[in-house]
C-alpha cells in the first residue's frame, strides 16, 4: 500500500473538488483579469518601495540598486512564468499548496502550506506594525502626537524628544488596520477587489508623481561610480553587493504569487489568471527600476545610510523644491500597505480553505458564507492570529523569514512545472511556461541564490518553523487527510 507521505493528489480529483464543493463549500467567481492584476500590484507595491530601496542602495548596491531590481524582477518572472501555468491548468484557491499536492505529494503539500504562513499571516503582521509606524509618522508631520505605548509592542521601546524612553504596550493601529481589513474580506471578494483598485490607483499615482517630478533634478554625477567597488566583505557593493541587494529587496516583489490563491474566484482563470499574475509583475517592475533610479539619481547613495523608514525618499525629496511630496508618499504607504495586508490576509486564508477540505486543517477554515461566500471564519481565525503577531511581535524577527518562505515556495512551485509536464504531459493548460525545463531550472537557482545570501539566523528560524509544522503534520494532519484515508480504506 501506498505510503500516504507521498500520494499524489490526482488533477482530476482536484478540478472535480473545486466545482463540487458541496454547500457551504464554494467560492465564487466574480474577478476578471484587471482586478486581478490591480490585485497583484495592491499586494506588491508597499512601503518595501519606498523603504528598502535606499537602504540596499546604501549598505549593498550604490546606484546599481537598479541592477538588483532587475535581477529580483527576472527572478520573480522566471517563478511568475511557472504559476501563471499551474494557475491556468489548476485554478482552484490554495496557490502553490495546491501545485505540490498534485506534483510532490501530501507531505511536501503540507510542507509548502505551511511555508505559505510566513509569506501571507506573518507578512502581513509585519506590514501591520510598519503600518502602524507610519500613521503615527503621518500625524507628528501635522503635529498631533499619538501616545506611543499603544504604539509599540510590549518589546520595543522609544526615546521621545526630551530624553525620556516610552515602553510599548499594544500597538492598537496595527490591530485596527487588520480588524478593517479582515472585516473588508468576510464583505466579499468583489467589494474587497473594487476597495483595492482605488488604493492601487493611489499609491501608483504617487509613485509616478515622484518618478516624474524628480527626474528634472536627476544629479548624475550621483551615479558615479554606478557599482561601487566591494569592500572585501561579501555583500557590500560590487557584485555580490547587488546580489546581496536583490535578496533584500525581493521583499519589495513578495505579493504577485497571491493572485493565483484567488484563481477559484477568476471568472475565467485560464485566460485571466496569467494575465493577472505577469501582468501585475511586470508593471511593478517597470516600476520599481523607474523609482530607484530617479531616487539614486536625486541623492548620493551614501546618504541613506543610516536611514529607515520613510526616511531614503525624504532625503531623495530635499533635493527637489517638492518638499510637500513627502506627507503624499506617507499617504501612498499608508494606502499601499492596506492593500498589502488585505491581499495577504485573503491568500492566507485562501490556502488555509483548500487545506481544510482535504482534511489537513480542521473544517472550519473551509466554511463559506451562504450569502458573501467568503471563507469567514478562516478570515476571522487567521484576523485574529494576525492581530496578535501585529500588536505583541517586533516587526524585525518576522521580516526575513517572510524573504525565505516566499523564495522556498517559488523554488517548489518551478520543481513542480517540470514534475507536472513529466506526468501529465498532455493536461489541459491555458498557459504553457515557455523553454521548459530551461525556465522553472533558471527560477530554481536565482531563487536558491537569493536564499543563499541572506542571514544565516533567517535559515535557522525557517528550521525551527518547519519542524513546528511536521509537529503538527504528524500529530493531526496525516490522521485526517481525506486522500489518506481513501488509500487505507
Amino acid at each position: 500500500m501506498a505510503s500516504p507521505l507521498w500520494i499524489r493528489k490526482p488533477l482530476d480529483v482536484i478540478l472535480r473538488d473545486s466545482e463540487t464543493s458541496g454547500e457551504g463549500h464554494q467560492l465564487q467567481r466574480t474577478l476578471g483579469s484587471t482586478q486581478l492584476v490591480m490585485l497583484g500590484i495592491g499586494a506588491i507595491i508597499g512601503a518595501g518601495l519606498f523603504s528598502i530601496t535606499g537602504m540596499a542602495a546604501a549598505n549593498n548596491a550604490g546606484p546599481a540598486v537598479t541592477i538588483s531590481f532587475v535581477i529580483a524582477g527576472i527572478a520573480c518572472a522566471f517563478a511568475g512564468l511557472c504559476y501563471a501555468e499551474f494557475a491556468s491548468m489548476i485554478p482552484v484557491a490554495g496557490s502553490a499548496y495546491t501545485y505540490s499536492y498534485a506534483t510532490m505529494g501530501e507531505m511536501m503539500a503540507w510542507i509548502i502550506g505551511w511555508d505559505l504562513v510566513l509569506e501571507y499571516a506573518v507578512g502581513a503582521a509585519t506590514v501591520a506594525i510598519s503600518w502602524s509606524r507610519y500613521l503615527v509618522k503621518f500625524f507628528e508631520n501635522m503635529g498631533v502626537y499619538l501616545p506611543q505605548e499603544f504604539m509599540m509592542s510590549p518589546f520595543v521601546s522609544h526615546t521621545m524628544a526630551d530624553g525620556s524612553t516610552v515602553h510599548g504596550i499594544i500597538n492598537l493601529p496595527a490591530v485596527f488596520i487588520v480588524i478593517m481589513m479582515t472585516l473588508l474580506l468576510i464583505k466579499g471578494t468583489k467589494e474587497s477587489a473594487t476597495v483595492n483598485a482605488i488604493i492601487v490607483g493611489l499609491k501608483v499615482a504617487v509613485v509616478l508623481i515622484f518618478i516624474g517630478l524628480g527626474w528634472a533634478y536627476i544629479n548624475q554625477a550621483n551615479y558615479t561610480p554606478y557599482i561601487p567597488e566591494n569592500t572585501g566583505t561579501i555583500g557590500e557593493y560590487g557584485w555580490s553587493g547587488i546580489m546581496r541587494a536583490a535578496g533584500i529587496i525581493f521583499f519589495a516583489y513578495i505579493g504577485f504569487d497571491a493572485v493565483s490563491t484567488a484563481a477559484q474566484e477568476a471568472k475565467n482563470p485560464q485566460k485571466d489568471m496569467p494575465i493577472g499574475i505577469m501582468g501585475s509583475l511586470l508593471i511593478c517592475t517597470v516600476l520599481y527600476i523607474l523609482f530607484a533610479h530617479v531616487m539614486t539619481g536625486l541623492a548620493h547613495y551614501t546618504e541613506f545610510k543610516g536611514q529607515d523608514g520613510i526616511a531614503p525618499v525624504a532625503v531623495a525629496i530635499a533635493h527637489t523644491p517638492f518638499v510637500w511630496l513627502k506627507q503624499g508618499v506617507i499617504l501612498a504607504i499608508l494606502a499601499g500597505y492596506s492593500s498589502v495586508i488585505m491581499v495577504m490576509l485573503m491568500g492566507q486564508s485562501r490556502v488555509f480553505f483548500s487545506m481544510a477540505k482535504d482534511g489537513l486543517l480542521p473544517k472550519v477554515f473551509s466554511d463559506v458564507h451562504q450569502k458573501n461566500h467568503t471563507p469567514y471564519k478562516s478570515n476571522l481565525i487567521v484576523g485574529a492570529f494576525v492581530c496578535l503577531f501585529a500588536a505583541f511581535v517586533p516587526a524585525d524577527i518576522v521580516g526575513e523569514m517572510t524573504s525565505i518562505g516566499t523564495l522556498f515556495a517559488f523554488i517548489l512551485v518551478c520543481i513542480g512545472v517540470i514534475v507536472m509536464r513529466k506526468i501529465q504531459p498532455n493536461a489541459e493548460r491555458g498557459f504553457r511556461t515557455p523553454l521548459v525545463p530551461l525556465i522553472p531550472i533558471l527560477g530554481i537557482i536565482s531563487c536558491f541564490a537569493m536564499m543563499a545570501l541572506l542571514p544565516g539566523d533567517t535559515w535557522i528560524r525557517l528550521v525551527v518553523w518547519m519542524a513546528i509544522g511536521m509537529i503538527i503534520y504528524f500529530a493531526y494532519s496525516i490522521k485526517h487527510s481525506k486522500l489518506g484515508h481513501s488509500i487505507r480504506s
